[in-house]
């Protein structure tokens, strides 16, 4: 049941993160790049669980054991550092990856239709729409913010209930991986 929850997963992210580059949501493609390469990073595991309870194999079912317990480790921190972040340090997180690059700031006032991080630059050029009538233009900080909280919290409950479905898939499979050998030689253990 946990393997294919896992293929559930790793299949959604893989499809999500090219839906959004397809659709032009996302323009970074390292960062899809990287969502893909987690999605079939899950997809591998799954097939390394599948495979080791098929065959009931020893090695197999450890090593998934150990790989999806240093899963729910990064899952956990992550999804408690998601949950755990202040206004003021997205402040800050937001602020840094505004200034690191101009496409992003670009792609941003486009979707949002606002100018500038903090105050619109009337001097400097946007693409926003509203630039045409500068009074009608908001700064990006707040609107970024407010989408950026939504975010963080949804991602971090969604990442918690994942990483205890994880742990819950290790101590299965230890039981597991300690039963008997249900084939014809009985006495076998694997």
């Amino acid at each position: 049941m946990l393997k294919g929850l896992e293929t559930m997963v790793s299949l959604l992210l893989i499809g999500v993160a090219a839906w959004g580059k397809w659709f032009g949501l996302v323009s970074s493609i390292r960062l899809v790049a990287g969502v893909i390469g987690v999605g079939i990073f899950l997809l591998f595991v799954a097939f390394v669980g599948v495979c080791g309870a098929l065959m009931h194999h020893q090695v197999l079912l450890f090593f998934y054991m150990i790989i999806l317990f240093l899963v729910f480790m990064v899952q956990l921190s992550v999804s408690a550092a998601c949950l755990a972040i202040n206004n003021e340090q997205q402040k800050e997180l937001l602020e840094v990856g505004w200034n690191k690059s101009e496409a992003t700031q670009k792609d941003v006032e486009r979707t949002l239709n606002c100018c500038g991080f903090f105050h619109p630059n009337y001097n400097g050029t946007c693409d926003a729409d509203c630039f045409s009538n500068p009074l009608s233009c908001n700064p990006c900080a707040p609107i970024i913010q407010s989408h950026a909280e939504e975010v963080l919290r949804f991602v971090g409950g969604i990442g918690c209930f994942f990483s205890f479905t994880e742990i819950l898939g290790v101590w299965l499979t230890h039981r597991y991986r300690n039963q008997k050998d249900s084939r014809p030689n009985s006495g076998a253990f694997l």
